[in-house]
């Protein structure tokens, strides 16, 4: 399939882009403070809407999932989350809450997996992480953790709902409700909801990056006996670390140095395909080929 180019219309640079459930719209965000809506079908492309509302850039934007309706999250660096609701036409789109409890820049959004309802953890670089959750009444419902990485948090990701392994189990366990964050003082931290409220879930926190930890990404397990995060940094390289079952420690193992900053890594739906960006503008695909050891599968022509 060739690649599709998409012109975006913003005039600053882009941040983020995601793709909805179906594959058939993407939302970007960018400097120029507006995210786009653009249809996408085949080879072709229109632009469907601009979402204004944010003071400042926008970080990252994020679908949840089309059960909650369509609804779009952002995150900016005027220190707000704007849920977005689409109307009653593709190109009507209106805020459906403005979440202002950070008082800085918030630099990551993600939606938990959908069987644990309608939530939404951000980072923030005031240390903190919040986790909004939907209530029946229409309200939100507020959970913090307070200096999660006191000096800016830069990432937050969801750990899969069914615990590692559950699947080749018997019976219904309860879902996991976990979170991994990266932070500006060089770890990665993993959360867990104990009793209603939020506990460090790894100690101590996981060290193998020099520089700060510009994203995280938990994989989805389907089922399989470990559960597994990657990790980006300024530092160039990118760590895999996976534990094999709960209260054990977590092992980091460097898939790459890249000897450039890497900005992102995302998972494929199944987990066994890691995709790497890095500060060359390169975007490489890795698999793990035996006990560890991970491979680069191929590069992808920017």
């Amino acid at each position: 399939m060739p690649p599709l180019k998409i012109e975006t219309g913003h005039p600053d640079v882009i941040h983020d882009v995601a793709m909805d459930f179906y594959g058939k719209r993407l939302a970007t965000s960018s400097s120029d403070r507006t995210i786009k809506i653009i249809g996408v079908s085949g080879s072709s492309h229109q632009q469907l809407a601009t979402l204004s509302g944010h003071e400042g850039p926008i970080w990252q934007v994020a679908w949840a999932h089309p059960k909650f309706g369509s609804l779009l999250a952002s995150c900016s660096y005027d220190g707000r989350v704007i849920l977005w609701k689409e109307g009653s036409s593709p190109s009507e789109w209106a805020e459906a809450h403005v979440f202002t409890e950070h008082k800085a820049s918030v630099n990551s959004i993600a939606w938990a997996p959908n069987e644990l309802g309608l939530m939404l953890a951000c980072g923030s670089s005031d240390g903190s992480i919040s986790v909004f959750s939907a209530r029946s009444d229409g309200g939100w419902d507020t959970m913090r953790i307070e200096q999660a990485h006191p000096i800016g948090v830069t990432s937050v990701s969801w750990a899969p709902s069914t615990a590692p392994g559950s699947l080749v189990g018997s019976g219904m366990l309860d879902p996991v409700q976990k979170l991994a964050s990266g932070g500006c003082d060089n770890t990665v931290k993993v959360w867990k909801l104990y009793n209603g409220s939020w506990k460090m879930d790894c100690f101590p926190a996981l060290q193998m990056h020099s520089n700060w930890v510009r994203d995280v990404a938990w994989a989805p397990n389907l089922g399989l006996p470990k559960s597994t995060i990657a990790s980006a940094s300024e530092d160039g390289t990118v760590v895999i670390w996976t534990v094999a079952k709960e209260g054990d420690h977590w092992e980091g193992r460097i898939l790459n140095d890249f000897r450039t900053p890497v900005w992102k890594v995302s998972w494929s739906l199944t987990g066994n395909l890691l995709a790497v960006v890095d500060g060359n503008n390169n975007i490489t695909l890795w698999r793990e080929v035996a006990d560890g050891e991970w491979q680069q599968v191929t590069a992808v022509e920017p």
